[in-house]
């Protein structure tokens, strides 16, 4: 039972970054219908940012997060504006072709300039815990599950209560409504694609502490935020929390019972079921 417990645990620890890996992506495709197979590269590089500043600045990583985060808005913001905004509301196969190009492309810039060597942000305290309830807790990772969450809020909260975070949910929502009250299509889409950027340079500074990191790890993050994305749904943010908790879970469990090697093999099984029995998401609706 004990070992039961740590490992829930340590599921559910795991699920609240993959939940903002993906609040990213779901932000992006919910308002500008792009499902965006270079989110995994975002995420890569905003890793590499946040290993950078900690090798050769000493920046610790969890202060190096809101500068990653800034410097991916501005990554994202560029390639909409300059790129993606001549397709916007394009045909899905025509999103997909230009996505996966930038993802390609970005893959390989970042093979040349940071080689393929696997890395990792190992701050002083990353191998420190503490035990509750019989339970070991790492620091290193209860600290990413509450900077998780608590940009998972903050997103929520700008969505509801901001005059910008109302012109997206209007523009996602109905696109000639929101022109008819001066919002302007093109920026809310350069802002939104940047504000996704920025989320999944966050959540790669983070994900650089708990795992390692090199320029092919884009592919599987994509997987799995879209796999988060459709669990949860794409209405609200908390969807998209509990889709990570969710898919943390059942991977933490995957790997006790049944193996490690049948971790991916089970988050896609759970993808198919919720695409057969729940197609909006866990917390979407029925209709």
């Amino acid at each position: 039972m004990q070992l039961l417990a740590q490992v829930l645990v340590n599921g559910v620890l795991l699920g609240g970054l993959y939940a903002l890996m993906a609040l990213g992506l779901a932000l992006v495709w919910g308002v500008l219908n792009i499902v965006n197979l270079a989110h995994g590269a975002l995420i890569m590089l905003g890793a590499y940012v946040g290993y950078y500043l900690f090798t050769l600045l000493d920046v610790d990583p969890f202060i190096a997060l809101p500068i990653a985060m800034v410097v991916l808005f501005c990554v994202g913001y560029l390639l909409q504006a300059g790129i993606l905004n001549l397709i916007a509301r394009a045909a899905m196969f025509n999103t997909l072709l230009i996505t996966f190009g930038i993802d390609v492309v970005l893959t390989q810039l970042a093979q040349m300039l940071f080689s393929a060597d696997y890395r990792t942000i190992n701050p002083g305290y990353a191998g420190a815990n503490f035990m509750l309830f019989g339970i070991t807790l790492p620091w290193v990772r209860v600290l990413a599950f509450a900077v998780a969450l608590l940009l998972t809020l903050a997103m929520w909260l700008f969505l509801l209560h901001t005059r910008l975070g109302r012109g997206i949910r209007a523009t996602a929502q109905n696109l000639g409504a929101a022109r008819l009250y001066g919002v302007s299509p093109k920026r809310i889409y350069a802002l939104t694609f940047g504000i996704g950027a920025a989320l999944a340079g966050g959540a790669g500074d983070l994900y650089g502490v708990v795992s390692q990191i090199n320029p092919y790890i884009g592919a599987t993050l994509t997987a799995k935020s879209f796999a988060i994305a459709i669990i949860g749904g794409l209405e609200s943010p908390l969807g998209v929390v509990v889709g990570g908790i969710f898919l943390g879970i059942v991977e933490s469990l995957t790997a006790l019972y049944i193996g490690p090697t049948f971790v991916d093999v089970a988050s896609f099984g759970i993808l198919v079921l919720v695409l057969i029995f729940r197609p909006n998401g866990l917390l979407g609706s029925t209709t």
